[in-house]
């Protein structure tokens, strides 16, 4: 079945769950690789630094912060200037400004051997090629979640893409593909030219979990009690969270 030929909203489910079967099924080694940096990172006491490069990508970095049941020890490189919290075209601006995002991982001063998530699926430009080159010269071990279909079809002359030419994916340890098609949406309605139905943000965000998961399943392998949130809004939630802020507060910037 072709994108182009999906109709209704019985077949926008079929779509989704047809795209988180083929990341489960594709994807699930380098989830498991990933997750195994991340382990070791908390296995070492790090955090586990989150970042995207723009629009709707941030989300996936609110998705994974101070979230019941995720990583209480997630380091949100929170950039509201290129998120959808700042004004629509603004942000498009900031988020096609060569060397802003370098700015930011400067900012957030990450080391040597740290493990940083980005998020976004396009891949190309500045505000996520910036971050992943910074980033990758501090010696920094980079998991991308992104889209092989947009890095290998968005032409090399694209307006969008950073100098250099670079997809994400070029400059990661570990590759996650969420497989998003060009254009994100997938369902074309009769009598509607500009298709609708975005899927990114449904399968980015099951890749997060499922990361955390198969973090937490390795933590336990080992012996380690993994830093979990718990909601704040059951009984006794703020009281099992509290050791979790007094021992992340400090080093989380947005805590």
């Amino acid at each position: 079945m072709k994108f182009e030929d999906l109709k209704s909203d019985t077949q926008f489910l079929e779509v989704v769950l047809a795209n988180l079967e083929k990341v489960e099924r594709e994807q699930i080694g380098n989830i498991q690789r990933a997750a195994g940096l991340m382990a070791d990172a908390i296995a070492q006491d790090k955090l586990i630094h989150v970042y995207g490069g723009g629009g709707h990508t941030c989300l996936c970095v609110c998705e994974m912060f101070f979230r019941a049941g995720g990583l209480a020890c997630i380091n949100p490189i929170m950039d509201i200037a290129i998120s959808p919290f700042n004004q629509s075209l603004k942000y498009l601006e900031i988020e096609r400004t060569v060397n802003y995002a370098r700015g930011v991982i400067r900012y957030y001063d990450l080391k040597k051997d740290d493990v940083l998530i980005i998020f976004h699926n396009i891949g190309v430009n500045p505000a996520t090629i910036d971050a992943a080159l910074e980033s990758k010269e501090r010696g920094v071990k980079i998991i991308a979640v992104s889209s092989s279909y947009w890095q290998k079809e968005l032409p090399l002359d694209h307006f969008i893409r950073h100098p250099s030419k670079k997809n994400l994916f070029d400059l990661a340890d570990i590759c996650i593909d969420d497989y998003n098609p060009v254009g994100d949406a997938v369902i074309n309605i009769e009598g509607l030219d500009t298709p609708m139905g975005p899927i990114s943000g449904i399968v980015d965000f099951y890749i997060i979990h499922r990361l955390e998961i198969e973090t937490v399943k390795k933590l336990l392998a080992r012996g380690i009690d993994p830093p979990i949130w718990r909601s704040a809004n059951v009984a006794g939630g703020d009281e099992f969270n509290a050791k979790y802020v007094a021992k992340y507060s400090p080093r989380i910037k947005n805590l």
